[in-house]
């Protein structure tokens, strides 16, 4: 079908539009139009493409990465990719700069073109994936590769065109390949694991599996993010410093990380490196290093090249966060949803600053995939406060292996385990000690029931000594039967009875949260009664309801028809109803006037009048979003006593922080 002219312009108006706007609210973290008005040039751009069956080649509609790709093509970068030579001390360093000045030196006495002073330039070395994007002459994104072998990579330009703050075109003549990191922020991790039925385990995993997944709907649900830091190869374009590079970078609207240091000598770069590596865990990414270049370009082409790396730039490693161990022995351990997990036995190590005695083997195929057994020495890798994985063999354990074989009965009940996909579960949900304990700690905890002083221990006593078999026999415990117990006293236990007494009122999100309905989490809890408003229309919903809600698909809807589709768990809830618990629902009032509404609110620090999930909910009833981390999208820091690095950063960054007593005004 032919285009007008009318609506072909009417599209590129949009396109450009669009596509500045995100630029403004992505990279420049200045958005400077509603999300309301943004929504409406878009769904009007989406309408277009559809009436003409047109999709222009930098429209931000390919964002959304709606197609599976049969396969990767192979990608012949126009300028190789070099690798890095790394320095793990300081000596390192020192020598590394002893021989570039020595060449500087050799070359000024012989030539009358004298080469600068070095200067140093230090960005951050992210713990990403290295991407290369090229634009042709009229300034569009054509292809996007790995780097591969540094002249061979991957396409992947349909994943890579997912990540917002890339842009789609240029203004610029002339080829160019531009080289960046792809990663993940925590923040987006944290997102993506709260909605997700297979959560990641760490945050460069999750950025190189979404770039290397053939279902492009899968990397734009990842949220990446990226930072570009170096031309790899340029038609028309020469720089006489790397500063003149960067600047280049950031002028043409590609995203650059705020850090870029200028040091005249060692001195300078070792503070450097030691001050960003103590703020290495208060970032939203992850970084492993500094990287060190020569600023000028001049003094880079006289030093030189290896055959793998320039001599004119060098890695400073960040003290290890993987490293190898034996793995002495596998546990089985079950969990609230009866599933049973293995967890590795480790020979202790000391890992970022932690001494690691356990790891994460995921399930069966995750360890056949990774060749493991007992006795082999494998890598294992920590990230942030994350429970350490087994990455994989660092060494083979020969003919001492022993095979890592799952059990046939439950570890703890004996009851046949049965398989499911890639796990095993037990069955047993009435008399398996660890998925009723854990059923009750989660029934009971601040989220949800919020009973208070109702720990593990105490559950595990109810279940051994008064034969609690059901969440509803908590609301028939006698005072009596508590002062039987080891370390329950009068007060005690009138302080536990009273608070399951109290927690009979409570938020009908929090009731269904407390449930433990798999992959239903607080936030999902919250979007169900927000839709439906009743517990019973919760119940009986069907498929196309639920996911009707936004962030439940198919599979968390299913969870949710089986869970109630369970005649036991039914009326084990009207059991609970027939006990005295009501749970309630209350509309929220639309704040419009609020000052939080549509902004990104961090909360550090303890509230005198509020707990961190009242807190959190109170703000998010008044149009906030509540965030778990402190970056340049961040508008509101609210401190409480004691705060912690995020009222630092917040500082740092020139955020607005706003104390309790401020707050308390905004809220009334």
């Amino acid at each position: 079908m032919e285009v007008s002219k009318e609506k072909r312009e009417e599209m590129q108006e949009l396109v450009g539009k669009l596509n500045q706007y995100a630029f403004e609210y992505y990279v420049q973290d200045n958005p400077v139009i509603s999300d309301k008005e943004y929504d409406a040039l878009y769904d009007r751009l989406v309408g277009l493409e559809k009436e003409t069956g047109v999709m222009l080649p930098d429209s931000p509609t390919q964002r959304v990465g709606d197609m599976v790709l049969s396969k990767f093509n192979k990608y012949t970068h126009k300028a190789k990719l070099w690798s890095m030579d790394k320095a793990q001390s300081f000596k390192e360093l020192r020598d590394w700069d002893a021989r570039n000045r020595k060449a500087v030196a050799d070359y000024n006495r012989n030539h009358d073109d004298k080469l600068p002073d070095i200067t140093y330039v230090l960005t951050k070395k992210f713990d990403g994936l290295t991407i290369n994007c090229t634009y042709d002459a009229d300034g569009l994104l054509t292809v996007a590769a790995t780097r591969g072998t540094g002249e061979i990579g991957e396409e992947i330009t349909a994943q890579v065109k997912t990540i917002r703050t890339v842009p789609l075109r240029i203004e610029h003549g002339g080829v160019i390949e531009i080289h960046g990191e792809a990663l993940m922020t925590k923040e987006a991790f944290q997102r993506y694991n709260e909605n997700s039925d297979v959560p990641l385990k760490n945050m460069r995993n999750g950025a190189a599996g979404a770039l290397r997944n053939l279902n492009v709907a899968e990397t734009a649900k990842r949220g990446l993010s990226a930072f570009f830091y170096d031309i790899g190869y340029s038609e028309d374009d020469t720089f006489e410093t790397y500063m003149d590079m960067m600047e280049f970078i950031k002028e043409k609207g590609f995203p650059v990380d705020d850090y870029l240091v200028e040091c005249p000598d060692m001195e300078c770069v070792e503070k450097e490196c030691a001050g960003l590596e103590a703020l290495r865990n208060k970032l939203d990414y992850d970084i492993d290093g500094i990287v060190i270049v020569i600023n000028d370009m001049k003094s880079r082409e006289i030093i030189g090249n290896t055959i793998k790396f320039p001599k004119w730039a060098i890695a400073y490693k960040f003290e290890a966060q993987e490293v190898s161990t034996l793995l002495l022995d596998v546990e089985w351990n079950v969990g609230r949803s009866g599933r049973v997990t293995p967890t590795a036995v480790l020979e202790p190590v000391e890992l970022a600053g932690v001494t690691v005695k356990r790891a994460t083997l995921n399930n069966m195929d995750d360890i056949r995939r990774k060749g493991v057994s007992i006795g082999s020495r494998v890598f294992i890798r920590r990230s942030g406060d994350v429970i350490p994985e087994i990455m994989g063999v660092a060494e083979e354990a020969g003919e001492s292996a022993v095979e890592i074989v799952p059990p046939e009965q439950c570890p703890y009940c004996g009851t046949e385990l049965i398989l499911d996909g890639a796990h095993y579960f037990c069955e047993n949900t009435l008399s398996c000690k660890p998925q009723l304990v854990k059923s009750i700690v989660h029934f009971g905890n601040r989220e949800a029931m919020n009973i208070e002083g109702f720990s593990e221990k105490t559950a595990e006593q109810l279940f051994e000594e008064l034969d609690i078999k059901s969440i509803s026999e908590l609301y028939s415990l006698k005072k009596d039967d508590l002062l039987k117990l080891e370390r329950f006293g009068e007060k005690k236990a009138q302080n536990l009875l009273d608070s399951i007494e109290k927690s009979k009122v409570c938020e009908l999100s929090s009731f269904i949260y407390a449930l433990g309905i798999p992959n239903v989490g607080k936030k999902t809890a919250r979007d169900l009664v927000a839709r439906f408003k009743s517990y019973e229309a919760i119940k009986t919903a069907n498929f196309e309801e639920l996911t009707e809600v936004e962030d439940i698909g198919g599979i968390v809807a299913n969870n949710i028809l089986e869970f109630f589709g369970q005649e036991k768990i039914v009326e084990s809830v009207e059991e609970l109803f027939r006990l005295g618990v009501k749970p309630y629902y209350e509309e929220k009032q639309e704040a419009e006037e609020s000052i939080f509404r549509g902004r990104t609110v961090v909360v550090t620090g303890s509230l005198e009048g509020f707990s961190r999930s009242g807190i959190k909910e109170k703000l998010e009833s008044m149009g906030a979003e509540v965030s778990g981390s402190v970056s340049k999208k961040t508008d509101f820091v609210i401190v409480g006593a004691e705060p912690g690095s995020k009222y630092d950063k917040a500082v740092q960054l020139g955020i607005r922080v706003i104390g309790e007593e401020e707050l308390m005004t905004y809220l009334k």
